[in-house]
């Protein structure tokens, strides 16, 4: 990878901002960021190689971070959405039970074997998205604090999950890997509150700031990249070391610096990079040999969206139900790794971002409405 292919992969990343210009569309940066790497890479015109190792490395790091910044997004610390716990998990079982007999459905009809795959799929959520929403809008009350509880328990509960059914003949060993990089997620939190309660993080902080050290932000890469290379001796995916790190730090109380400057590095270098990387590995071309791929992802995106929506039979609004479908996270990782692995069929990752976007566009759109509805009420 030279500088001039670095550059190119940066300003191809700006696509995403431009596209997210006006607010009231909810178009997340993200998309704009996948469609300019479809344009440039195997789909378009090929210039860029998604397959180059140093774009590759590079990638991987950007995923780390992201998922990372993602596990931050959790309010496991904010007691008003834990009051809400109780209805949000009920909400979340619930979705998994509807999509699981979905994701099976599917699997049969398209003969794919991936049931198990899509039945996480479908029932994901995805706080870095639904969260963002629900400030930008305004959204308040005791159906938002629920809705809260429910995304952040599914998000969770997804990421964990996918590893292990990805590759259902490799369940075995992921499970261990799962349980190590856990481990090594839990060992992070225990260190951290200890700094944070023996004052010898807000000492350090204090230095840092003085003199320019950036401590902190050193450690908190270090430290994920740790918890990355743990998860790639033990063979599972670095989509749950950077996620398990980042709930780690949401556990204790992530620093507004640091915050700060990982969402510097996150969002204006390593996630563009990793987003465009992935466009451009995405072949859309595939679904010229397989157009009944392009159903697949339709459907899969209507039965996310419906599984959601079927909540309302436990009092909850009809569009909130379609604003906890968004999901992103969860499909970027199954296309991700099970790319890597080889266990998805020719143009199977690209139907699978289709029901991501999809679901996207439906949230955006329930968000809307919802906004509006709210505002009349006022």
């Amino acid at each position: 990878m030279s500088f001039s292919t670095l550059a190119l992969v940066l300003a191809l990343g700006l696509v995403g901002p431009l596209l997210s210009w006006r607010a009231s569309w909810h178009i997340p940066v993200i998309v704009g960021e996948l469609l300019a790497g479809v344009v440039f890479g195997a789909t378009g015109f090929g210039v860029l190689r998604p397959g180059d190792p140093i774009f590759s490395f590079l990638a991987d790091m950007g995923f780390a971070l992201v998922m990372f910044v993602a596990g931050t997004h959790v309010p496991v610390r904010d007691p008003a959405v834990r009051s809400a716990l109780a209805v949000g998990a009920l909400r979340a079982v619930l979705v998994g039970a509807f999509a699981a007999a979905a994701g099976f459905t599917l699997a049969s009809w398209f003969d794919t074997g991936h049931g198990a795959m899509y039945a996480v799929l479908i029932a994901s959520s995805s706080a870095a998205l639904v969260l963002p929403i629900i400030d930008s809008q305004g959204l308040q009350g005791k159906s938002v604090l629920e809705l809260t509880a429910q995304v952040a328990i599914a998000d969770t509960a997804c990421i964990v999950a996918l590893p292990l059914v990805i590759d259902i003949s490799q369940a075995g060993r992921a499970t261990l890997g799962a349980l190590a990089v856990a481990a090594g997620a839990v060992a992070l939190f225990l260190v951290l509150r200890y700094l944070e309660r023996s004052g010898l993080r807000r000492r350090a902080h204090e230095v840092s700031e003085e003199r320019k050290f950036a401590l902190e932000l050193r450690v908190s890469l270090a430290l994920l990249f740790a918890l990355a290379a743990l998860a790639t001796r033990t063979q599972v995916s670095i989509m749950l070391a950077g996620f398990a790190g980042g709930l780690a730090v949401a556990g204790v109380g992530e620093p507004r610096r640091v915050a700060r400057q990982l969402f510097a590095i996150t969002e204006g270098f390593l996630g563009p990079l990793f987003f465009v990387w992935l466009g451009a590995r995405l072949n859309l071309r595939e679904f010229a040999d397989q157009p009944r791929l392009i159903l697949l992802g339709l459907a899969l995106g209507v039965a996310a969206v419906l599984a959601h929506a079927l909540m309302r039979l436990l009092g909850q609004p009809i569009g909130f139900g379609a604003l906890a479908a968004a999901q992103i996270g969860v499909p970027v990782a199954a296309v991700t790794v099970g790319t890597q692995l080889h266990v998805l069929e020719r143009g199977e990752a690209a139907a699978l971002m289709l029901g991501a976007l999809l679901t996207i566009a439906v949230a955006a759109l329930a968000a809307a409405v919802a906004a509006r509805s709210s505002h009349r009420g006022n």
